[in-house]
């Protein structure tokens, strides 16, 4: 009997002390990023948010020399999140952001390439993902994927490419680019809340 009741309480301890783990890890803590039109994004806290209002948000996810650099600021790793004032002059050459084609560039010439500070962004290639994509429930944002190569400053071709995803959610007038293919960002949109 005795053997019977210790081996109760060892499994009943058990099952104490493991609950506390998975509950903690499916409700970790998370920065609570209230946005545009009611939008709430809940990010990890080691990610850090730089800008202030709702227009230019750097969300910094790892390494960065400069964190509170303008959009192009390379060797930067994170993502932005951009309201109407940016996503005003977003096109190349300062026009409004084209959603039908994506690509979202505030400036009239070449900048550096965000991977690699000492080369160049230059030109798409390889395939265009163009889409919907859920933001939490009951809302969709225009969603484009793809990839651009960097040069050096004199024009030689280079191997180093980076990918750019953006979310775009034309009623809200926000816009979320990442350069980085930042881990985690594309749960986090989805499980975002509309208040």
């Amino acid at each position: 009997m005795k053997k019977r009741y210790l081996a109760v309480v060892a499994a009943a301890a058990a099952a104490v002390l493991l609950a506390p783990v998975t509950a903690t890890a499916a409700t970790a803590p998370a920065h609570q990023l209230k946005l545009r039109g009611g939008l709430t994004l809940y990010l990890p806290f080691k990610w850090r948010i730089y800008g202030g209002g709702t227009d230019w948000i750097h969300v910094v996810t790892g390494k960065c020399a400069d964190p509170k650099g303008g959009f192009f600021t390379p060797d930067c790793k994170g993502f932005w999140i951009l309201g109407p004032k940016a996503i005003k002059l977003g096109a190349e050459g300062f026009g409004p952001y084209d959603v039908r084609r994506g690509g979202y560039y505030p400036a009239s010439d070449v900048q550096l390439c965000p991977v690699n500070g000492k080369l160049a962004r230059v030109e798409r290639v390889g395939r265009h993902t163009k889409g919907l994509r859920q933001v939490g429930p009951g809302h969709k944002a225009a969603y484009h994927e793809f990839q651009t190569r960097c040069r050096t400053h004199s024009g030689k071709a280079t191997n180093v490419r980076f990918t750019t995803r953006e979310w775009y959610l034309p009623q809200t007038k926000v816009l979320v680019v990442d350069n980085w293919k930042t881990k985690g960002l594309p749960t986090a949109l989805r499980n975002a809340d509309w208040n």
